[in-house]
């Protein structure tokens, strides 16, 4: 059965069961985020030429999506998108969300998103990419999570887990060292921010933060620091709680799925928080200047491959029901320049998004 067969059937399914629901919710024990990079416009910041595709075309053999070199600043593009995820499983999309100079830098794709007419089918959240110097005052972190509050977090179609809305961090040590030098803690900012929260009328934030399996970002920092869960957006190297056990980078889809593995094990073992599982399509930065690690970008995966990945992070799931929630987020529906592509490409067809639904959708 193709992906928009039983995409059709899991719709009627859903509309019988329960009509309120999103139907991908409905319809399987299994929660699926998927990544959203928003760099596909004309003239987004931090280009380095006006037509942001014109670094992945020279690849176009592998990498051209089965759109076109589509815009994501328009709602006809995340239309057909969000279509194709609620087919194959999808329940939710992650969009990387930057802030710079007290305002959005990239927001493209989550504002073409919210005029998008399918936008009822798949929930959406943000995954604050912290890269920036910002937040340098408290005041700025305020205002910040204001705009979070205002303009996402009590929109309906936006992510909840226990009720609360829910805000990805991409990186630890960035949020650590802005929160020593504004002679704080990451616990206090973060309570800080749920208790703005509250007085808007929300129970709270769910925030979860990206780790690697280290024993001080996993059992210390994520725990002591207030956060609900973690999970991750890649992994490049496999580590099991202390430095000594860091393996080189990948060098093949392989080794990188059993680098994946070796930290899935070992945070599902020894995690105080819940843990949501990161796969991912691969590794190959090659459009981009390529990876500073020799051979790196060789960590390719087929949908042969990408099928085995996934059905390991379901047995994971299947086997930690408790400790994972049953949420798996993917990395990535659109990480062209990084190599990492799971929505549909003029190579593949929909043949990533088939392998999801055959391993997790009934």
């Amino acid at each position: 059965m193709n992906v928009v067969t039983r995409g059709l059937l899991r719709a009627v399914l859903a509309l019988a069961c329960c009509a309120a629901s999103w139907s991908a919710w409905s319809a399987t024990p299994y929660q699926l985020g998927i990544y959203y990079y928003p760099g596909w416009s004309p003239n987004v910041k931090g280009a380095a030429e006006p037509d942001t595709w014109s670094s992945i075309k020279p690849f176009a053999k592998d990498r051209e999506p089965m759109l076109g070199w589509y815009r994501d600043d328009k709602a006809v593009t995340l239309d057909r998108q969000l279509g194709w995820m609620a087919d194959a499983g999808i329940s939710f999309v992650i969009f990387d969300w930057y802030w710079e100079n007290a305002k959005p830098a990239l927001q493209t794709s989550v504002l073409a998103y919210l005029a998008a007419a399918q936008r009822s089918k798949v929930k959406y959240t943000l995954m604050w990419a912290n890269h920036t110097a910002e937040p340098k005052t408290l005041a700025e972190w305020d205002a910040l999570v204001d705009f979070w509050i205002a303009n996402h977090m009590k929109r309906p179609e936006y992510l909840r887990i226990d009720n609360k809305p829910v805000m990805f961090v991409f990186s630890p040590d960035v949020l650590r060292s802005q929160a020593t030098a504004m002679q704080t803690t990451t616990a206090a900012m973060l309570t800080r921010a749920r208790a703005r929260a509250s007085a808007a009328g929300l129970p709270g934030i769910y925030f979860v933060l990206g780790v690697v399996a280290s024993q001080f970002w996993v059992r210390d920092y994520a725990f002591n620091g207030g956060f609900d869960a973690i999970s991750a957006y890649n992994y490049h190297f496999g580590i099991a709680g202390e430095d000594s056990t860091r393996t080189p980078y990948s060098k093949s889809y392989d080794e990188l799925d059993q680098y994946y593995r070796m930290q899935w094990n070992w945070i599902v073992k020894y995690s105080k928080l819940p843990y949501f599982v990161p796969m991912t399509a691969g590794w190959d930065r090659t459009p981009w200047g390529g990876s500073s690690q020799p051979g790196h970008d060789n960590s390719v995966s087929t949908p042969s491959t990408f099928e085995a990945h996934l059905r390991a992070g379901k047995a994971l799931m299947d086997a930690n029901p408790d400790r994972t929630k049953r949420i798996g987020v993917l990395c990535c529906w659109n990480e062209y320049g990084e190599g990492s592509i799971i929505e549909p490409t003029k190579k593949f067809g929909m043949q990533y998004l088939e392998r999801i639904q055959d391993v997790f959708v009934p």
